[in-house]
């Protein structure tokens, strides 16, 4: 039986073992009652935010520019040199193999490899000079940049090292991500379906610390989805079916493929077509038939948890969050139009705009989760990792596949009317020493060449790329020196970067959260970055 006026088509069928299956529920002897109170609880905790004065009730302290923000990570920390901060005049130890190339800005020039960026650069700005402020040994190394740049802070946590903040530490203090500070102060409506936050398209086998929501709690955690196909290459990097190692040979006979003097067989792992989020699918239920036994299964809940020891709560809290946050992604992507993970909705044409690999289908996800009310979504590149071969893999590899995804994005983006509003951010965790060299003097790959030149770890500068959201187009803010090795004037941290996404998303600088103890914290740790607003 259906309502009056209600079509069985505007309820998506729901497997029930896909629903079983989300959050790792059978780990916990959980059913379909489970589920269904979680919905519940969800509606509830919204009720209860709006209804006592919390976030949801708080009007913005500022005036929002940006209705979202897509943050576009390049792991491994790209070369300011070969980007966006070329020294044509520097000796050829610190210029590099490249020229340089003019863009649409009087006297701002590129490496020469990013062309269709050059082009349009009125549509963005730079900042020259991020640059991480604390101790040498944490700002050149990559685990303790990602939890810098991730959490927009300018220390580690009080007993962390290099080597400790990759993984979980009991008693750890840590600060939420940007983007947990994000879903805290300026969650999406709760219409929206999807999580505040979601992290594309290889994201829960990415180890970057620093995205956690730490002392905000699980609540406010990023969605991780894995859309791309599994990957074999060896030390990948870059864009399938773009993707290559920084350890490949030079020597053509060794290619990667299915000869018999290849270096790795890379025959299987050719195909970048993204996967729907794989949920499961058997017969189903409809949605109707899940609310209709909502206050039920609210009733039971209460009971069940006042059996609940103080100790177990917190756990129990952390894993009602995870399968909600399950429960609430199946409900939004059902197959059909309005799924945003779903590109054969798009026409050939904005497919080829994007282009056909990793980043540009991942560009596009992102356009689509934008539309569909997500308020951050983070998009990882991997490969920018370049300590060897880095000139021959940069203009081959890496350099074309930005120039083209990211330039097919901002315009379409600008031509469906979302520049305005949509927030793009870009950069990696850190910068690449000024002076060229190879990892290790006589060092060799895995297929015994010695390897050719590159540039290592350098925290002390590197470039950040905006557009959109409300930011200032056409501007270079800050420079750096000579050798692109320090900055030297206008240096700002990522403490600033952060201030700069919560300003053009309306957080304003008194906001306030407090920890899962209750103690208050200020969102805010730096300033806005002037130049771009």
């Amino acid at each position: 039986m259906h309502r009056h006026g209600c079509q069985r088509e505007d309820h998506p069928l729901i497997g029930r073992r896909e629903l079983l299956q989300v959050g790792g529920m059978s780990l916990f002897g959980a059913g379909l009652s489970d589920l269904l109170r979680l919905e519940a609880q969800a509606a509830a905790a919204r009720g209860e935010r709006a209804g006592e004065g919390g976030q949801d009730a708080r009007p913005p302290d500022v005036r929002p520019a940006a209705k979202s923000i897509v943050f576009i990570f390049q792991s491994g920390g790209p070369s300011q040199h070969e980007t966006f901060d070329p020294k044509p005049d520097a000796p050829d130890t610190i210029r590099g193999e490249y020229g340089t190339i003019a863009t649409s800005l009087a006297s701002v020039r590129f490496c020469e490899y990013l062309p269709k960026l050059a082009a349009r650069a009125h549509r963005f700005s730079l900042v020259r000079s991020m640059h991480h402020v604390a101790d040498r040994q944490f700002r050149n190394e990559h685990s303790s940049c990602h939890y810098l740049l991730h959490s927009g802070t300018t220390e580690l946590p009080a007993g962390d090292t290099n080597a400790s903040i990759i993984a979980p530490r009991p008693g750890r203090i840590a600060w939420p991500s940007i983007g947990s500070m994000i879903a805290f102060a300026a969650p999406p409506p709760a219409s929206v379906g999807l999580p505040a936050v979601v992290e594309i398209p290889r994201s829960n086998n990415m180890t970057y610390p620093g995205r956690e929501p730490g002392m905000l709690g699980p609540q406010y955690g990023r969605w991780g989805v894995d859309l791309a196909p599994p990957c074999h290459a060896k030390d990948p990097a870059g864009s399938c079916p773009n993707c290559f190692s920084h350890d490949d040979p030079n020597d053509p006979a060794r290619a990667a493929g299915p000869g018999a003097n290849a270096w790795w067989d890379n025959s299987s792992c050719r195909n970048p077509d993204f996967h729907l989020p794989d949920l499961g699918a058997v017969e189903g239920i409809t949605i109707p038939h899940l609310s209709n036994r909502l206050d039920l299964l609210r009733r039971l809940e209460y009971l069940r948890r006042d059996v609940l020891e103080a100790a177990s709560r917190d756990a129990f809290t952390a894993f009602d969050v995870h399968r909600d946050q399950a429960l609430r992604l199946l409900l939004a992507t059902q197959p059909g139009k309005h799924n945003p993970f779903d590109l054969t909705q798009e026409d050939d044409r904005t497919r080829d705009l994007y282009g056909r690999e990793e980043w540009g289908q991942a560009f596009l996800v992102a356009r689509r989760l934008v539309e569909a009310g997500v308020r951050m979504v983070q998009v990882n590149l991997r490969g920018w990792d370049t300590h060897q071969n880095a000139f021959r893999d940069l203009k081959a590899k890496l350099l074309p596949s930005i120039d083209h995804c990211l330039s097919g994005f901002l315009d379409d983006l600008a031509d469906r009317g979302l520049l305005d509003e949509t927030l793009i951010v870009m950069c990696g965790e850190m910068g690449r020493t000024p002076r060229i060299s190879p990892i290790a003097v006589g060092g060799r790959n895995a297929s015994g060449e010695i390897f050719t030149p590159g540039r290592h770890h350098w925290g002390d500068v590197f470039p950040c790329f905006f557009a959109g959201g409300g930011v200032q187009p056409g501007r270079v803010i800050g420079s750096s020196d000579r050798q692109a090795a320090q900055p030297t004037s206008d240096a700002y941290t990522p403490e600033d970067l952060a201030a700069t996404i919560f300003h053009q998303l309306g957080i304003g600088p008194d906001r306030e959260f407090q920890d899962t103890a209750g103690r208050p914290f200020r969102v805010y740790r730096g300033r806005p970055i002037a130049g771009l607003l």
